[in-house]
């Protein structure tokens, strides 16, 4: 039997913290995904959002902000404690807050973002929202006001899209969804709620025997295990377990086999291709909350938590290296190794 991976040693966490904090504000390289509407827009990413312009780009540096909101609530004894609390004091002002709304309602940022980064800023408000001290509080009330309009987008957005994306890149719809859902659930978001379970539902629920095109050459997401995560989220737990056991039908004897092999990374400098670890994080992520929600002990659950191990050897000591995976990858082992919402 596999043991469950344990909690984040202390150690781990504060490598975390002190390689996120310094790419929060790491401003080169940069790839601001910037669409100029004219030549005032030729701005550094700096000056055009204040807040979420570090870590390469910024989805990354979101998701670098929930990392320390995450380890600063669930890891007690963190070295850094208080250097988390000084960058999000300097970052969360009224006024950068406004910048950074004010960036989205340009009309070339209409679809800034969509959906990967808006599920990532209200996935770093859901966190913040768990905090039950003044600091973690006050983060929340500042963040409020912008993840509630990419909440009001992705329901202006959602009725319109009539097709999922399937794929296993930033696109990928049961991604966003996934995160998303954890806001709406905890911000008592009805409409967002109803309007994610719906789609998943449209778009989801039909399938079976899962036909497996995995992995891309710069995949870091499974599409096939994030739609049974998505589903996962959005299905009472036997309803799950009755949709899952048609769509990945032969998963008991480890079939389809590539969704048990983890990919290999043959340069972790090329942004690409670095993607990879990233990919076999998010399928430990996966395969461990999938597992979580099969009867403990049974055959299947444990082939799934064995998988997770499997993908974790292979990538978590890769979090550290070249920036092409250091600026994002620490958040996608957290996700993989944290037991708690």
């Amino acid at each position: 039997m596999n043991e469950p991976i344990p909690p984040i040693p202390l150690e781990t966490a504060d490598r975390f913290v002190s390689l996120v904090l310094g790419n929060l504000v790491r401003e080169y390289p940069n790839h601001p995904g910037h669409v100029l509407g004219g030549p005032g827009d030729l701005r550094g990413p700096r000056e055009l959002r204040p807040i979420f312009y570090g870590c390469f780009d910024w989805h990354s540096c979101v998701h670098g902000y929930w990392l320390l909101a995450r380890l600063a609530r669930t890891v007690p004894g963190l070295a850094r404690v208080n250097a988390i609390a000084q960058q999000f004091d300097s970052a969360f002002t009224e006024e950068n807050i406004a910048a950074e709304i004010a960036y989205f309602h340009r009309p070339q940022s209409r679809g800034f973002e969509r959906p990967y980064g808006w599920a990532w800023l209200l996935m770093l408000c859901d966190e913040l929202s768990r905090h039950r001290d003044k600091n973690g509080r006050r983060w929340h009330s500042a963040l409020l006001p912008m993840a509630e309009m990419i909440a009001d987008r992705f329901l202006e957005y959602l009725p319109k899209a009539d097709y999922p994306m399937r794929v296993g890149m930033h696109g990928n719809s049961a991604f966003a969804f996934t995160l998303a859902w954890e806001f709406a659930k905890s911000h008592e978001n009805k409409s967002l709620m109803g309007m994610l379970k719906m789609r998943s539902r449209q778009w989801f629920f039909g399938d079976a025997d899962c036909q497996v095109w995995e992995p891309c050459q710069a995949d870091f997401l499974s599409p096939c295990l994030m739609e049974a995560l998505c589903m996962l989220r959005v299905l009472e737990r036997d309803e799950f377990l009755k949709w899952f056991g048609r769509f990945l039908p032969v998963l008991a004897d480890r079939q389809p086999a590539v969704l048990f092999s983890p990919a290999n990374v043959s340069d972790r400098t090329d942004g690409h291709i670095a993607h990879l670890d990233g990919l076999n994080l998010s399928r430990a992520w996966c395969f461990r909350q999938i597992a979580r929600a099969i009867a403990p002990g049974e055959e299947l659950s444990e082939i799934l938590m064995s998988a997770a191990n499997d993908h974790l050897d292979a990538s978590l000591p890769h979090v550290f290296g070249d920036y092409a995976g250091e600026h994002w990858l620490a958040s996608f082992a957290v996700l993989a190794l944290q037991k708690t919402a």
